[in-house]
């Protein structure tokens, strides 16, 4: 008998969170769920507990096998020997290399999008150089989107981008605390009552509309979130309206 981890698939929603505080690599995420790779590789101390967001990591006591730091160590030399260097360590969907095709356009769709103009009214639009200041921010609807979207939506100007002010930053890359104390302060400053989320349905992107929510809930204001989920190849997968309590 020892302590391990256990995790409930049930409330796992696959940010990969947990895989990325896991020194011994012991959690993936496959299918959207994290997954413990082996019980040789955990070593029972839950660095991953703490972080995961959806608490859906805990300790459990039960017949396991015996923690190997060998073979974590050679399991981890392995994987920086491997091919696999351009795949993030947590295994996340969002990193995966994939071609994506889409149908040719036919003339009339080409013609259409050529005429088509920008629906791009504020500047700048990386959330982390946006000046809470900003006049453009008074009273605003906000676009807030996932760096991706705007490449994979075809129709991003015209579907979600127009008559919104545009803020954009990436919820893996970037670093959150800060762009949540920013939002706070613009939805406080500015009287923000309306915010779209626009983010890819890959699970590390979910982390966007995690970090919005925080955000109003700190703002201590009532806000209405209209949350919309993008697939790869920039169809909506789902839209859904959350409104103040």
């Amino acid at each position: 008998m020892r302590k391990i981890i256990k995790i409930d698939e049930s409330r796992c929603d696959g940010c990969g969170i947990c895989a990325e505080a896991c020194h011994e690599g012991a959690i993936i995420v496959e299918d959207g769920k994290a997954k413990l790779v082996s019980e040789t590789y955990c070593d029972g101390l839950g660095d991953c507990i703490g972080e995961c967001p959806q608490g859906a990591i805990s300790f459990e006591m039960r017949e396991a096998a015996a923690y190997d730091e060998a073979a974590v160590k050679a399991r981890t030399s392995a994987e920086k020997a491997s091919s696999s260097e351009d795949k993030l360590p947590c295994g996340c969907p969002g990193s995966m290399a994939k071609e994506l095709k889409s149908a040719k356009s036919d003339p009339q769709r080409q013609k259409e999008a050529a005429m088509q103009e920008s629906e791009l009214t504020n500047w700048p639009v990386q959330l982390k150089l946006v000046p809470v200041q900003a006049p453009y921010l008074a009273g605003a609807h906000l676009l807030i989107a996932a760096d991706c979207t705007a490449f994979a939506c075809p129709n991003f100007h015209r579907d979600l981008l127009a008559d919104k002010v545009c803020l954009v930053g990436c919820p893996k890359l970037d670093e959150v605390e800060p762009y949540i104390d920013k939002l706070v302060q613009i939805i406080k400053l500015h009287g923000i009552e309306e915010i779209d989320v626009a983010y890819m349905e890959v699970p590390c992107c979910g982390g966007l509309v995690r970090l919005v929510e925080e955000a109003v809930a700190k703002s201590g204001t009532s806000v209405t979130l209209k949350l919309v989920k993008l697939a790869l190849n920039g169809k909506f997968l789902e839209v859904r309206q959350i409104f103040p309590s």
